[in-house]
């Protein structure tokens, strides 16, 4: 088939800026398409990731549902549980620790570091230093016994192994402040100008226009935080158990999957639990969009 002049020279036109998107398709595509593309291969079949590739249709998924030793409810329950709790933990706290500093006055700027640093650091060093300050030995432990309390199971009881993963995770609180600061200064002043005016106090400029006005922000983190929290593997680093708590008690399913895969090397099967995970984040992400109509987008 012969190429036009017409694409011929839009190709030359344009040759510099696919030569610099070429490391990032090759990239893409060698470390998330195919890596996608072969786990739904790997899910139809029995994979140890050596010698053994048999095809087994859906008997994975079957088993995963049917026979599997875990008990895959209990993990989706848990899952379902620390992805629910830790979403509205982190969007609430977090806006309101925004509305705390979004005034201007002294000292915010340097509060607003404060509060940003912990997201800073790296995930593995911030899993090392909470499984060290909640051991049953650790600091917060020695401070509760120097005081004359007792010692605090944190991780290592499962009646309050998630409550720590929730507190823990208020850690990174700094992250969506920052957002939501964007999101307060990207509202107009003359609406809450125009409020004051006809009379309006504080609570009612914060219900009528800083809530609405906002939505799309909250919207945005609601569908990252639920993303990110079905997905979260961090008690592999931090929680005993090998990550899944006493009594399984956080054991949630991308450390199933992890478990599945590398100790137990069953990498279909694996492979057959992630995509059950894709389908259960692509329909409460659909749920969400058509659910959005609350989504205020200025335009409307």
């Amino acid at each position: 088939m012969k190429i036009s002049d017409k694409t011929v020279n839009k190709l030359r036109k344009n040759i510099a800026g696919y030569t610099f998107m070429l490391p990032l398709i090759i990239g893409v595509s060698v470390f998330s398409f195919w890596p996608i593309i072969s786990s739904l291969i790997y899910s139809f079949h029995k994979y140890d990731g050596f010698m053994t590739y048999e095809y087994i249709g859906f008997r994975n998924y079957v088993d995963l549902f049917k026979h599997d030793i875990d008990g895959l409810g209990k993990v989706l329950s848990n899952t379902f549980i620390f992805a629910a709790g830790s979403v509205i933990l982190s969007l609430s706290l977090s806006y309101l620790l925004a509305l705390s500093v979004s005034k201007q006055s002294k000292g915010v700027y340097a509060i607003r570091v404060l509060f940003y640093i912990p997201c800073v650091i790296p995930g593995v060093v911030m899993a090392a230093m909470w499984a060290d300050l909640l051991a049953e030995n650790g600091a917060f432990n020695s401070i509760f016994t120097s005081l004359g309390l007792p010692k605090f199971a944190f991780l290592d009881s499962p009646e309050t192994s998630m409550i720590t993963l929730f507190i823990t995770g208020l850690w990174g609180l700094g992250g969506g402040m920052i957002l939501w600061l964007a999101a307060f200064n990207n509202i107009p002043r003359t609406m809450y100008e125009a409020a004051e005016i006809d009379g309006a106090k504080s609570f009612t400029k914060f219900v009528k226009i800083t809530i609405p006005m906002t939505t799309p922000t909250i919207f945005y983190n609601m569908i990252t935080g639920v993303i990110g929290s079905l997905q979260y593997n961090g008690t592999l680093m931090l929680a005993p158990n090998s990550g899944r708590g006493y009594e399984n008690s956080i054991y949630f399913i991308s450390v199933k999957i992890y478990r599945d895969a590398f100790i137990r090397m069953k990498f279909g099967y694996a492979s057959a639990a992630a995509w059950i995970l894709f389908v259960i984040i692509g329909v409460l992400v659909i749920i969400m969009f058509r659910t959005s109509k609350w989504v205020f987008y200025g335009e409307e």
